[in-house]
């Protein structure tokens, strides 16, 4: 069972700080050289889903929701993170969408909301504890904030038996030590279980170390 430690440790090292750096270490160099899923891939990913009506959950700096191309030219975007510096610096970002901000944690019951029709957690599950199967809790809060047809998407860095080089190798072994990863036994098949459970027209696809899925709700 997750503790509030291990969740904290997930998202508590992402200071205003370190979130100045993030887009050039984690979608500059990481992604590309370590992860081996280039940034273009998951802002695809962005393109293909999301809607005029938007929840994104674990914002990191709001790199995604500048970038994507939206449907509409003033969608309507709910922000969700436990981190209030991740709201802060992806609010900021995007402010010309006035979006909305909730600090909550995507593993407890999340506060009533208006429904959404698109939903996007990149890079969140190897940040949760716990298994992928107790992990998907999140996609059972998320469900009832799900209008029909919505589209839920994201992407999330796997272990496993998933082939990496050494360098990422270590980096992630480091991660999982600190518990800001917490991706040890996080495996792909058990991802489309989760999906497959809950969701329909599910779409895993492995770049690299990620998994990039996509599915809708019913």
């Amino acid at each position: 069972m997750a503790t509030l430690a291990k969740i904290e440790a997930g998202h508590a090292i992402y200071s205003p700080m370190v979130l100045r750096t993030y887009d050039w270490v984690v979608l500059g160099f990481s992604n590309h050289l370590l992860w081996r899923c280039p940034t273009q891939e998951l802002r695809r990913l962005y393109d293909r889903n999301v809607s005029a009506r938007h929840l994104d959950v674990g914002v990191g700096t709001g790199y995604f929701l500048e970038k994507a191309k939206w449907p509409v030219p003033n969608p309507a975007i709910t922000l969700l993170d436990p981190n209030p510096d991740c709201l802060a610096v992806a609010g900021k970002r995007i402010r010309m969408h006035a979006p909305r901000t909730v600090q909550a944690n995507i593993l407890a019951p999340l506060p009533p909301l208006e429904p959404v029709e698109s939903a996007g957690l990149c890079y969140l599950f190897h940040c949760l504890p716990g298994t992928i199967p107790e992990k998907a809790v999140a996609f059972d809060h998320l469900r009832p904030l799900l209008a029909p047809g919505a589209r839920v998407f994201g992407a999330t860095i796997l272990q496993g038996s998933v082939p990496r080089s050494r360098p990422a190798r270590a980096l992630m072994n480091l991660y999982n030590r600190k518990g800001i990863f917490s991706n040890a036994a996080d495996t792909v098949e058990d991802l489309e279980t989760a999906l497959g459970e809950r969701f329909s027209n599910v779409k895993v696809e492995l770049r690299g170390a990620v998994a990039l899925f996509e599915a809708t709700a019913e």
